[in-house]
């Protein structure tokens, strides 16, 4: 080859592909890590918003309630949480919220709210299911202190989430 000849050397290309390599390699692994913290955060984000939807519904139904009865009714053909009573002061109708579990196949719980509303002379007026809560491990309500804890734990992916709430019973009619 004569000097005056421009062109690459073999050193030259060896150590751009070095470093183009190691850009390259620090690009797909960061790339990795954000779609990984990504991941992490949209699990604990949906098991956050299940235990929060949990205690909102049964925090807002046990808070009027006038009796609350923990565990399963071996009466229905349904796995219950709690039952929850209560009576409306303006109208004398009678609402009964029962909480029910449903398994799914990833070994968590469904959670369903069944609101049955019976007229002061005991007639049916309405009964209405809805779908509350979605990936929950466990889940305990406790009487405390006058009042109630429920405390919901839900899992996402590989992220697990507990909410406490302190839930205090309307005052007596």
């Amino acid at each position: 080859m004569k000097r005056s000849e421009n062109g690459f050397t073999l050193v030259g290309i060896l150590v751009t592909t070095a470093i183009v390599a190691l850009i390259a390699g620090g690009a797909a692994m960061s790339t990795v890590q954000i779609i990984q913290g990504a991941e992490r955060d949209s699990d604990r984000t949906t098991a956050i918003r299940q235990a929060q939807n949990a205690g909102y519904w049964v925090s807002n139904d046990a808070t009027m309630a006038r009796k609350i009865d923990i565990g399963d009714d071996p009466g229905t053909g349904e796995v219950e949480f709690i039952i929850l009573y209560w009576k409306d002061w303006e109208t004398g109708d009678i609402h009964e919220m029962r909480y029910m579990w449903l398994d799914s196949s990833d070994g968590l719980k469904k959670l369903k709210r069944k609101h049955l509303t019976r007229d002061k002379d005991g007639v049916e007026i309405e009964n209405r299911t809805t779908f509350v809560a979605d990936n929950i491990y466990t889940a305990d309500l406790s009487e405390q202190d006058g009042g109630w804890r429920l405390t919901v734990e839900t899992r996402s992916g590989t992220r697990s989430e507990t909410r406490e709430y302190e839930i205090t019973q309307r005052l007596d009619e």
